[in-house]
């Protein structure tokens, strides 16, 4: 199995896996909202790797993907949680079903968080979902129970 960070080569398999990823947790999308979704993500993922403050992990066998992860960092107010004022939002964390239970996303996620050490970012949040529970904690993240509020325009 080879662990590797994803580079702009990798515009397309990136967009693949995160759409792969909504699927997988309940997303459908009409073809207008795909073609909307896949057109933000390429400039996104164009604009963003270059810029250092997107990183994706991808475990691969065979030249197929098993698992990929991916953080978001970005700069905000320091405050005592993150006193650097760089934090990290990992997202996108998936591993297809049968590949599953070998410890991929861990090893994945693990190399996102050596990176984002080496960048300075103080704190990595995730949202994980059910499937994802068990991981967080193992890797040294604090499960929190805090009510998040989403406005809606």
């Amino acid at each position: 199995m080879k662990i590797r960070k994803a580079n702009l080569n990798d515009v397309n398999l990136l967009i693949v896996l995160r759409l792969d990823f909504l699927r997988m947790n309940g997303a459908n999308f009409t073809v207008e909202e795909q073609i909307a979704i896949v057109a933000q993500m390429r400039n996104y993922f164009q604009k963003h790797i270059p810029l250092g403050d997107f990183i994706a992990c991808l475990a691969e066998e065979n030249g197929q993907v098993a698992s990929a992860a991916y953080v978001v960092i970005e700069e905000r107010p320091a405050n005592g949680s993150f006193i650097t004022g760089i934090v990290g939002n990992l997202i996108n964390v998936l591993t297809y079903p049968e590949y599953r239970h070998a410890g991929l996303a861990t090893r994945v996620i693990g190399v996102l968080i050596e990176e984002c050490r080496q960048l300075g970012v103080s704190t990595i949040d995730w949202n994980a979902l059910p499937m994802g529970c068990g991981e967080d904690e193992r890797l040294g993240f604090k499960v929190m129970r805090d009510v998040a509020i989403e406005v809606m325009s």
